[in-house]
């Protein structure tokens, strides 16, 4: 028990050169090789595949949050025609939030 608490220095020079020795054995020190296309950015067809999906999203919600009301209240179409602009309100937003932060990466 007394061993474990007095390490000095030399046992943590030793310690950290062992651990070292096997990070680069491991091969764990290598650094990781960037893609071109990680530099360069999103890919141009799944930025696209995004904007529409976030699109979709948002009318697939509000769509069904307008539906689910016009069942509990049994008032057919109002709730629907009420979120579906909300819905697309929304999916606008978010595509623009997505154009922006894309731009900026």
């Amino acid at each position: 028990m007394g061993d474990d608490q007095a390490q000095g220095p030399r046992d943590r020079a030793d310690f950290d050169q062992r651990l070292a020795a096997a990070r680069n054995r491991a091969g764990l020190d290598k650094p990781v090789p960037v893609n071109e296309q990680q530099a360069e950015g999103p890919n141009p067809f799944s930025l696209a595949m995004r904007l529409g999906a976030e699109m979709v999203a948002a009318l697939v919600v509000a769509v069904a949050i307008g539906y689910g009301l016009d069942r509990l209240f049994h008032t057919t179409p109002w709730f629907m025609i009420g979120f579906v602009p909300i819905g697309a309100i929304a999916g606008f937003r978010n595509v623009v939030r997505a154009m922006g932060t894309s731009q900026k990466d």
